[in-house]
């Protein structure tokens, strides 16, 4: 009945589902063991009419036109310029910190002399981690990074990972840079936004065709099994020789054989305020006050015109087996853990992993869909 599966409804699973559907005229099965689509992307409107997002915003951006053009096909576009302030000696300051965030919290005469030497140093426009440059010789930019790092990265990571910057991997700890610039923009990329009517509406219009079929509320394990000493798969008890599309988590894919690989997870509480708009910018971080990270208001990052706006806080903590994995742990041993399952994974010819699941790494949306994109234009 099908030529491929797809394990998981999130972006890397529905582009590849779209384009076999749509480009190689086969027929799909997608099975999702949520109720909806979209992964951690899906949202809805609540009961006050705002959009909101169930795992907490999505902004979308990218340098890549190919990209932006794909995802057109299924959505107009709400153009938003996401910008992020953070408490900081009680003042908001933009994040990440950059050349605005300097001549906001310290006198004119130490500013000015910062942000020349930032400049000097390094150059406008550029940027430069923070734990890069509490390894310099210059005095005032090691007093700049020390204050920055108690300020600002230390408290956040260790609340958002449980863990010290020094613990995680640089693929962490490099997304949290200083911008030598006065842009205020938390993202570069030349297209931004969000899909104008959500990113769920996005994803159904992508999968309205009539080679996919969605199981949703389903266990891929209740209807597919795959027998790790022939490699074969079954699909509703029949062997199946098309190819499976695994999105999942991979330790879970080869029953933990090596260990389970650990997950961050989030705890989100969603409030509906009653008044036009809660705070300043869509998100503020809060690193070294309370027990949550940031504090997001939809509104801000939609558009939406409403006299009431709901706000989400979000709590990390740890992942256990059955909560919805967020953040893959990039520390040595958990990698070196993922690498055993991924040389497992090459004796597999029937099976393709993609997605941040499956390859333990935290992506980006833009990432995931590229990477799904450059798959399905190698060949199947």
């Amino acid at each position: 009945m099908f030529d491929y599966v797809v394990v998981g409804a999130g972006l890397s699973g529905v582009v590849m589902a779209e384009r076999i559907a749509s480009q190689l005229k086969k027929r799909v099965l997608i099975i999702e063991r949520r109720e909806h689509v979209g992964g951690n992307t899906y949202d809805y409107y609540n009961e006050d009419g705002i959009l909101v997002s169930r795992y907490g915003p999505h902004v979308f951006h990218t340098k890549l036109k190919e990209i932006w053009g794909y995802l057109s096909q299924f959505t107009e576009w709400h153009h938003y310029q996401h910008k992020v302030l953070g408490h900081v000696d009680g003042n908001l300051v933009p994040i990440p910190f950059n050349l605005n965030s300097i001549k906001i919290l310290f006198p004119k005469p130490v500013a000015e002399k910062l942000s020349s030497k930032l400049i000097n140093f390094f150059g406008y426009g550029n940027k430069v981690h923070v734990l890069e440059l509490k390894e310099t010789k210059d005095e005032d930019l090691k007093f700049l990074a020390d204050y920055v790092y108690d300020k600002v990265f230390l408290n956040f990571t260790h609340k958002q990972w449980g863990l010290r910057p020094e613990e995680l991997d640089v693929s962490i700890t490099g997304r949290v840079p200083i911008y030598i610039s006065y842009d205020d923009r938390y993202f570069k990329d030349e297209f931004q936004g969000v899909p104008k009517f959500g990113y769920a509406r996005m994803i159904k219009n992508m999968l309205n065709h009539n080679n996919i079929k969605l199981m949703l509320n389903t266990d891929y394990r209740e209807v597919l099994t795959v027998n790790h000493l022939t490699k074969q798969i079954k699909l509703f008890g029949q062997p199946f020789e098309g190819k499976l599309i695994y999105t999942g988590k991979i330790d879970e894919l080869f029953d933990f054989c090596f260990g389970e690989l650990p997950y961050r997870g989030l705890e989100l509480k969603f409030e509906t305020v009653n008044r036009e708009f809660y705070q300043e910018a869509g998100t503020i971080h809060f690193s070294n006050e309370y027990e949550f990270t940031r504090v997001s208001e939809m509104k801000r990052i939609t558009g939406q015109k409403s006299n009431v706006t709901t706000i989400i806080r979000e709590f990390p903590k740890d992942c256990n087996r059955n909560d919805i994995p967020y953040y893959p742990i990039p520390q040595q041993e958990n990698i070196e853990k993922f690498n055993q399952y991924k040389e497992k994974a090459k004796d597999y010819p029937n099976i393709i992993l993609t997605g941040r699941l499956a390859d333990y790494k935290y992506y980006d949306m833009h990432a995931s869909i590229l990477m799904a994109l450059d798959k399905f234009k190698k060949g199947l």
